[in-house]
Order: structure tokens, then sequence, then C-alpha cells
């Protein structure tokens, strides 16, 4: 059962989301942006709910409080496709930073111009960042928004060591906004590189901000602390659950190196 409903969930999925654009298209392009974000969020809503209700995988995401009003950096755990669609409904207007070659495929790419998000060139890491800095200035002067970055730069597996990039350094330092980090392991249940979708209940937390203008070390440190720390908790809570999902090598190794019984 669980390869075939892992099979019906990514079938439905990507129709879900291919019968959506079309559909809300003349909605979303003759609409306001700050009206036409309900699609995206709307989409979000019913593939967490398609996820529930075929895959048999809630989604149990808390913190909402530490959002603070305004702008700021969401900095979340890279682990799945979930973690890249399952936070932004929280967030009023957010941004993503993403290739440039996403913006050229059809609606796909119409939808994310309409958005403004920062497409940037592959290339020169230093020049990218510059222009994903400056691009996002730009649109923080226009309007408060919250900027998603993934600190780890591409999805990790659960449980393995911290990779985190300088990238989100240099966004804290020359925007002067809070972080608000956020931990899970979603890759337990919705696994990178994998079709099978795991049951069970992914469990995501919206961190205390970490507030602007703290020197670089310090705020790398407190950023990579207090994730680590909190992914660390949900690990365990997921691995001793009535009915854990499979741990990956890297999932059981931290979970040794914590002192917690892994599932047999």
């Amino acid at each position: 059962m669980l390869y075939v409903r892992s099979l019906a969930f990514n079938f439905v999925f990507y129709v879900n989301l291919i019968v959506q654009m079309i559909l809300w298209t003349p909605y979303y392009f003759l609409s306001p942006r700050h009206r036409a974000w309900f699609v995206p969020k709307f989409w979000s809503h019913t593939s967490m709910w398609l996820y529930d209700k075929i895959a048999g995988t809630k989604s149990e995401i808390t913190g909402q409080e530490n959002l603070p009003e305004g702008s700021f950096i969401l900095a979340p755990k890279h682990q799945s496709f979930w973690d890249a669609i399952a936070f932004f409904p929280f967030l009023q207007d957010p941004i993503y930073i993403l290739k440039r070659e996403l913006t050229w495929i059809p609606f796909f790419g119409w939808y994310i111009l309409k958005m403004r998000m920062i497409p940037v060139d592959r290339g020169s890491r230093s020049k990218a960042l510059k222009a994903v800095v400056a691009a996002t200035r730009q649109e923080l002067a226009r309007n408060p928004r919250q900027l998603i970055i993934y600190p780890e730069g591409t999805r990790r597996a659960p449980g393995d060591e911290p990779a985190y990039k300088y990238g989100i350094v240099e966004l804290y330092t020359q925007l002067g906004i809070p972080v608000v980090p956020v931990a899970h392991v979603a890759g337990l249940y919705w696994p990178r590189r994998k079709f099978l979708r795991y049951p069970g209940t992914i469990k995501a937390r919206f961190l205390p901000p970490i507030p602007a203008g703290l020197g670089k070390e310090e705020f790398m440190e407190r950023l990579i602390g207090e994730t680590e720390a909190a992914c660390d908790q949900l690990l365990i809570e997921a691995s001793q659950a009535p009915n854990p999902p499979p741990m990956p090598p890297t999932a059981v190794k931290r979970l040794r190196e914590l002192g917690s019984d892994t599932p047999a």
C-alpha cells in the first residue's frame, strides 16, 4: 500500500498543480499582486490536504507567534520539496531566490514573475550574492516582505551534519532585518530524490527570531545552534512516534550521538 499511496499522491499532486495554474490564470493575472497571493497559498493548502488524505501524512507547523511584523528573513532547513511549499502561506508577502531558468517555464515562470521573485544567473557566487542583496533591498523599500532562504543551499538528509553557507550571513548583515530559523525533519516523510511518501506527522517549528545587528560570527553560531538543537529534538520525537518512518543512515548516526534509541 505504501507504493500505491505514494504513486497516487505524486500523480495527484502534479495534476493539482497544473489544473490550478490553468483554472486560476484569469483571476491571478488580473488581480492586484496582494490579492493574487490567494492562488499559490490555496494551492499549498490543497497540496497539504491531499498529502494527508492520500499519503497519510499530516503537517503540524507551530511557532507562528514567533513571526515578526514587517520584513524578515525566514531560514528553514532544506530536506524536501515539502519545505518549499509548506511555509509561505504563513507569510504576508514572501520572496524566493531562484534560478532564472525557472522563469522561462510557461505558466510556472509567469506566476513567478507576477510575484516579483528574485531570479539569479548561474555564475560567480559573489556577483550573484551582490545582485540578490540589491534586488531584495529594492523590494523591501517598496513593501514589507519576507525573504525565504535556505541557509544550507541544497537539500540534505535528516540528521546530516550541518553545512551552512555564508550567503545568509551577508544577507542578514546587509539587509539589517531579523532572521527566523525554521526546524523540521520533513525529509523523513518526503525524502529527497525518492517517490515514496511515508505516513505520519511532519512537525515543523518557527523558532524565536534572531534580532538584527549581531556580529557575523555570533549570528552564525546562534542560527546553527538554535536550528540544529530544535531539529535534533524533532528527530528524536519522530523516531519515538508509534509508527516511525524509516530512518536514513544519517538520522540513525545522529540519534546515536544524541543517546537516543533508534527504531528497530
